[in-house]
């Protein structure tokens, strides 16, 4: 699996900087760059901090592509919020 495009994906499908995802993750911009672009590998502490930044488990981070559907794929590439509002919407639509 390559790390760094993931991290990338998930952070494109935000519509973030790379400046703003290392902000929330706390981490630098620089060593966000070097991770998305393959030249560094993060610890697991450093990918934790990735992934909650970005909304999604470790284990999430690591599921297998093909075993998601696309329906989770787009869901799980909202943010937190559009999730919920998402949720709520379905809530809606089922009354």
């Amino acid at each position: 699996m390559d790390v760094g495009k993931r991290i990338t994906d998930y952070r494109q499908a935000r519509g973030w900087t790379v400046n703003r995802l290392a902000n929330l993750a706390g981490v630098s911009q620089s060593y966000l760059r070097e991770l998305e672009l393959g030249n560094k590998q993060p610890t697991v502490e450093y990918l934790g901090y990735i992934c909650d930044a970005l909304g999604v488990s470790l284990a999430e981070f690591f599921a297998a592509e093909e075993k998601v559907s696309p329906l989770e794929r787009a869901v799980r590439a909202l943010t937190p919020e559009q999730q919920e509002a998402l949720v709520h919407l379905i809530h809606t639509m089922q009354k």
